[in-house]
């Protein structure tokens, strides 16, 4: 095998590694993959609200975010402040999480995860919720 061969195959090798890596993160950022906790559809969310006592509701947000529009009863912790804010959280009820397109909310449910809460991802966030038709308080 000429040596312009072997550099090629090694390139090619490299570059698989490298896509599969980025689809690892990827899932991984999505919540898809390594989830020690739940993910659930907008529209079970909305049922979830309106039929589960035991349940608090987190917007994650940024504070323009919320102002522009947010869930009745949701408290706004923005992800960057969620670490040094989490005692504004009860440890006793399961805490719905959202953001604007359910990226922030992954990252959030891993930070309240990782300090025993238990947090359950609303997929899609207030997008999502939007177009299930939740009730958004302006």
């Amino acid at each position: 095998m000429a040596k312009t061969e072997k550099r090629n195959k090694w390139i090619d090798l490299l570059y698989y590694l490298a896509m599969a890596g980025l689809v690892a993160w990827y899932a991984y950022s999505k919540g898809w993959i390594l989830a020690d906790f739940p993910s659930i559809a907008p529209k079970q969310a909305i049922t979830m609200l309106s039929n589960d006592d035991n349940v608090t509701l987190l917007d994650v947000r940024t504070i323009p975010e919320y102002k522009a529009g947010h869930l009745k009863d949701a408290t706004l912790i923005p992800l960057d402040k969620l670490p040094e804010n989490l005692s504004q959280l009860p440890k006793d009820k399961k805490i719905l999480v959202y953001c604007r397109s359910g990226n922030r909310s992954v990252s959030a449910s891993r930070i309240l995860k990782s300090h025993g809460y238990t947090p359950v991802n609303i997929k899609e966030g207030m997008i999502g919720l939007s177009r299930e038709h939740a009730d958004i308080i302006k």
